[in-house]
């Protein structure tokens, strides 16, 4: 246990890492588009068309460390009602299925992924970025959630059976 909540503390750390230096890039791109269409009438068209290639990173890596602070999209109308056991057991029910969707959503992803990278295809931008390098992002996402639902999940049961 201690070394799954090592590694995700790390892989969380990573993401986050990521995460806002991925903003600054989509920020940093915009302003520099904006600001030299301004200033010379022409652009380059990259400035522009980098932030959409990089939402996938910033998105699905993230969905683990969220997950785990308790930042994800949810629906918080039961656990306020439910008594400690019942709110554990739903916790270990919703954690268990957010280990499975991420395990199949890992091996999607990599699949995507890998018949891509096959492909070899590039995205038509300015710039040349490979397809495979941004459906990437899925089975690393998915396999940061899975992580993260592993431990939650495992410390929910510990939590359940010390009660």
């Amino acid at each position: 246990m201690k070394t799954l909540r090592a590694v995700n503390n790390l892989l969380a750390s990573v993401s986050m890492t990521l995460a806002m230096l991925i903003i600054f890039i989509m920020v940093a791109a915009l302003f520099l588009s904006a600001s030299t269409r301004f200033i010379t009438g022409t652009g380059f068209a990259w400035f522009v068309e980098l932030p959409p290639v990089l939402v996938s990173w910033l998105v699905f890596p993230l969905l683990g460390p969220l997950l785990k602070m308790g930042q994800h999209i949810k629906v918080d109308f039961l656990t306020p009602i439910l008594p400690n056991k019942s709110k554990n057991i739903l916790l270990i029910i919703v954690n268990f299925v957010a280990f499975i969707s991420a395990c199949v959503f890992f091996k999607a992803g990599l699949d995507a992924t890998i018949m891509y990278y096959n492909l070899g295809q590039v995205m038509e931008i300015e710039i040349s970025i490979p397809i495979w390098w941004m459906f990437l992002a899925f089975p690393v996402g998915f396999l940061m959630l899975a992580l993260s639902s592993l431990e939650l999940l495992f410390d929910n049961i510990l939590i359940l059976t010390s009660r």
